[in-house]
Order: structure tokens, then sequence, then C-alpha cells
């Protein structure tokens, strides 16, 4: 039997923690669409979307109940999680 290890390879500068908070990706065109921020960091942030299909390269995460606001891009994204990292 054979058997496939995969490596996990840190690239983040600072750890997430988990969060469970509502948000919302501003997008500049004025559009948008609620999200689900899972982990947070200084440099980022883990988030749950509908569908990822068609965000644009660059958006706005905003936090109201942490008062919140960072300019942001995607990393990653698979399903419906997203990478993002703050500018």
């Amino acid at each position: 039997m054979s058997e496939t290890i995969e490596t996990v390879i840190e690239r983040r500068t600072q750890p997430r923690h988990r969060v469970l908070k509502g948000g919302r990706l501003s997008f500049h065109d004025g559009g948008g669409v609620d999200c689900t921020v899972r982990n947070l960091s200084p440099t980022g942030a883990g988030v749950d979307v509908d569908n990822p299909a068609g965000l644009p390269e660059s958006f706005t995460l905003l936090i109201e109940s942490e008062h919140l606001l960072r300019h942001c891009h995607a990393v990653w994204h698979n399903d419906r999680r997203i990478g993002i990292a703050f500018d």
C-alpha cells in the first residue's frame, strides 16, 4: 500500500488566531460580498465566502465588530475559503 505524505510549508509571517466574525469584502466598483472571518493576524486573514469566483484582484475587508478596515488581496483560495494578505 502506497501512502502519500504532503508537507505543508508555513509561509505566514505572523501566526493567525482562530475567530468567528461576520465581515464584508468590499470592491472598488462599489460591489461586495459578505464573508465569515475564520482566522486573523496583523498581516492577513482566512475568510469563507459563498463563491470566490469572480473576486477582483484587490478589495477591502471590513469587520464592523472590530472596527477593522484593511485593504487586501487574495493569496490563495479553495472551494469557499480565501487566504488574504493585508496590503
